[in-house]
């Protein structure tokens, strides 16, 4: 009887253990190599009362930026072929990718508020 609750208490311990390395194989935290890749900050913002030299500084600075978000997900990209990366590993490299999309939409939403902002403005003052 008392093997038997030995074995037990080792059954137990073994998969607390292995459930406990499950766990840490699903926490999502961006490894080493991910960590590396560095996110660009936004372009300046764009003026609200934007003139034309306005709206071609701020095309520029957008095409710099989506040049350094291109960089930015290769590295992201090389990391994810790591063979050692855990599920977890995978889905914060995911999303930092995803949010890079999402932050390269916003720019590109706020300069075409602008333009056409801007032509509205242009219109009504030719109108």
């Amino acid at each position: 009887m008392k093997r038997f609750f030995v074995f037990i208490a080792a059954s137990l311990l073994f998969n607390t253990l292995q459930a406990q390395d499950n766990e840490a194989d699903y926490e999502v935290v961006l490894p080493a190599d991910a960590q590396a890749c560095v996110l660009p900050a936004s372009p300046d913002a764009i003026p609200e009362e934007a003139v034309y030299e306005d709206l071609v500084n701020a095309k520029k600075q957008i095409a710099v930026f989506q040049g350094d978000l291109e960089v930015f997900r290769n590295c992201l990209k090389s990391a994810e072929e790591n063979p050692d990366n855990t599920p977890g590993n995978e889905q914060a490299i995911v999303s930092s990718f995803n949010y890079s999309v999402e932050m390269e939409e916003r720019v590109a939403e706020r300069f075409n508020t602008a333009v056409r902002d801007y032509k509205e403005r242009k219109a009504a003052a030719e109108g």
